[in-house]
């Protein structure tokens, strides 16, 4: 990512993209638990489905209506034989999140998530052969102990929800890897990767969300008090959704590699705190000190990955210098 000098206004830009990237995160996290917890809706094939058409709309209208971005063309094969693929782990990525969320507390769901650099960095290792520095696999040992430590102390732990968790985490590495061989034509923003993608997903998602949670969607709307105003607030989590890839695209068009690290890491303790004020999930000192660990090994892990990063590109330098240079008069 290009670093990006901050002045006094782009600070200011900076701080308020960040702090409105988690506001949306927040949100929807919550919103999301409490479509789950508190309006006993069980059925998060039919929530993701929602979103992805929220996002599907949102992303029409953002770029052919209000004209916020530039639309990046994508000839017909491309469409299928890139964008199609992505878009299916894109909507398993997202259905897992929204299992996790019905079955473990959004604080043990964060923390698991923060297993993605990990699973990220042995896949590339396994499946690719990619290399790395010792350093990488050090930075990882906060990070993978600090997630087993809240594991085993987690007074809410599910299986279910713990494993949809984990592979949520394993599906978006598999995103993250594919993405640079897939996408590597088209220098896709967030919203243009929704415009093309959230259709795709609606259509791959929903004829199972109506096999699988259809009856039981028409049984809850008998039972519940008032379906319609429940029906609203999941649209709204649908919106907010995709107010938060627009704010994602907004976060790392005005930050650094750095602060965008560091805001992600701290965005995920904010929701933690958050979620545990209005649900009140207990959470014992262990947990809570798994949580830390595995939140500052994140942060230290984008540390090592920016040096790296920074010395690469001084070697890179250094040979292009020498390459430059004059040739010498010695005999």
């Amino acid at each position: 990512m290009e670093e990006k000098s901050m002045n006094g206004s782009g600070a200011v830009r900076a701080v308020s993209a960040v702090f409105q990237w988690w506001c949306f995160n927040v949100i929807v996290i919550v919103m999301n638990k409490w479509i789950f917890q508190k309006l006993d809706f069980k059925f998060p094939l039919t929530v993701s489905t929602v979103h992805f058409i929220c996002s599907s709309i949102g992303a029409y209208i953002a770029i052919k209506v209000l004209k916020l971005k530039q639309l990046i063309e994508v000839n017909p094969a491309d469409r299928w034989s890139r964008i199609f693929p992505m878009s299916c782990i894109f909507c398993l990525n997202i259905v897992l999140g929204n299992v996790s969320l019905r079955y473990i507390p959004v604080s043990f769901m964060q923390t698991i998530k923060s297993l993605t650099p990990a699973t990220t960095v042995i896949l590339q290792w396994l499946v690719l052969g990619k290399k790395f520095d010792r350093r990488v696999w050090i930075s990882l040992v906060p990070v993978v102990g600090g997630i087993m430590l809240a594991s085993i102390t987690e007074t809410s732990f599910d299986v279910f929800g713990f494993l949809a968790a984990f592979f949520g985490c394993v599906v978006t590495s598999t995103k993250t890897i594919l993405a640079e061989s897939l996408l590597h034509t088209y220098n896709f923003d967030s919203i243009n990767t929704v415009y093309y993608m959230a259709p795709y997903a609606t259509m791959i998602l929903a004829f199972p969300a109506l096999l699988l949670e259809g009856s039981g969607i028409m049984g809850w709307m008998v039972t519940h008090n008032s379906p319609a105003e429940a029906w609203s607030i999941i649209f709204l989590s649908g919106i907010c959704a995709f107010c938060l890839n627009f704010s994602i695209f907004y976060v790392i068009k005005t930050t650094t590699a750095v602060t965008f690290n560091v805001a992600g890491n701290m965005k995920v303790a904010v929701a933690i705190i958050v979620s545990w004020l209005i649900f009140r999930n207990p959470i014992s000192a262990l947990n809570a000190l798994g949580c830390t660990v595995t939140l500052l090994g994140c942060t230290f892990y984008g540390y090592v990955r920016h040096k790296l990063s920074e010395e690469a590109k001084a070697a890179s330098y250094q040979v292009l210098e020498k390459s430059e240079a004059p040739p010498s008069d010695k005999v």
